[in-house]
């Protein structure tokens, strides 16, 4: 590896439906910075991404790094990206609108910035350095405020014409469901992300069906969150076991219509949700995935959890535009 390569200070941005995390990286992948924010309170697209750049000064003050030393950032954010832009462009937990964030990021911090989807990114960084490390074809799918999915394929994220792909979050799973945030009924985000899932635990709380839950987190929806589920199980709320057995089936049944599509040989379960209760996510996940898929691709997959935990994104993001650069020197040699 040259000097350079060494010395270069890259950031992964993993911006969420309610919180936002940087992290400041050396050539070798080492972390050298990290810096914390809530999303939430940021509805206005231009006070979030002013929030977004005080997150990456922090992470890099956080890590003595200069931000003028950036050799690039790659941000993942939530919902559908125009990735030759950089434009996010209509997120279904955020109230933003076409937001020009590789603009903004390349104008205030003079380097290269790579915008993708979230789960992209950290099913990108589980791809190069975790749980589905150099698979053919891996699915993410990480449930959270909602449900992000993510695909890389052949080490290239999978994207459509014009815009990233994967929103399994809004597969349709349930026609005459709850309204989603997306606007539509039904959503497999309005039926199984941890949002959903919380709401139906608070309603058992109420009903005295969950006192392990109304002890550890009360009925108020923003304080049930993957550790009051899990605390919850584990005081043998059982009410609260089959609900989350429920959403993991429902994500099954997607995964499912995914494999026929198409047959990846890793499915990554990530995000708060399977961090608190890996096993059982996996376990339903995967039962509810194998009963629907063709015979042949019973044995032709593996689901497994996220390996890197918080960092999967913000280190996926940060391998990401390191690719990106370094695909277009290549392409620049070629043609000239």
């Amino acid at each position: 590896m040259s000097e350079s390569t060494q010395q270069s200070r890259w950031l992964g941005f993993d911006l969420g439906g309610t919180k936002m995390l940087a992290q400041v990286y050396d050539g070798d992948n080492k972390a050298l910075g990290r810096a914390r924010k809530k999303t939430k309170g940021t509805s206005d697209a231009k006070a979030g991404l002013e929030r977004i750049a005080e997150t990456i000064e922090l992470a890099c003050e956080d890590g003595e790094v200069d931000p003028k030393e950036l050799s690039g950032i790659g941000i993942g954010c939530p919902g559908p990206v125009d990735m030759e832009s950089g434009t996010l462009l209509d997120p279904p937990n955020l109230a933003w609108n076409r937001v020009p964030v590789r603009k903004y990021l390349e104008d205030r911090f003079k380097c290269p910035v790579a915008v993708l989807n979230d789960v992209d990114a950290g099913v990108y960084g589980e791809y190069r350095y975790g749980a589905a490390r150099n698979a053919t074809c891996v699915i993410g799918v990480f449930p959270g405020t909602g449900i992000g999915g993510g695909c890389i394929y052949r080490g290239e994220v999978l994207r459509g014409g014009s815009a990233s792909c994967m929103e399994i979050g809004h597969i349709q799973v349930m026609p005459n469901g709850p309204i989603c945030g997306c606007g539509h009924r039904g959503c497999l985000e309005a039926v199984a992300s941890r949002l959903a899932i919380a709401a139906s635990a608070a309603k058992a709380a109420y009903r005295g069906q969950a006192p392990g839950l109304a002890k550890a987190a009360g009925t108020d929806l923003g304080s049930i969150r993957s550790s009051a589920l899990a605390a919850s199980i584990d005081a043998d709320d059982e009410i609260v076991k089959q609900i989350i057995k429920e959403a993991a089936r429902q994500i099954g049944i997607a995964v499912a219509g995914l494999v026929h599509v198409l047959s990846p040989d890793v499915v990554v379960l990530g995000g708060g949700l399977v961090e608190a209760m890996p096993d059982l996510f996996t376990e339903h996940v995967a039962k509810a995935a194998r009963k629907r898929v063709m015979p042949v691709y019973e044995d032709s997959f593996k689901v497994v959890p996220a390996a890197l935990g918080d960092d999967a994104a913000v280190l996926g993001g940060a391998a990401w535009v390191q690719h990106v650069l370094k695909q277009n020197e290549s392409q620049a040699e070629e043609k000239s």
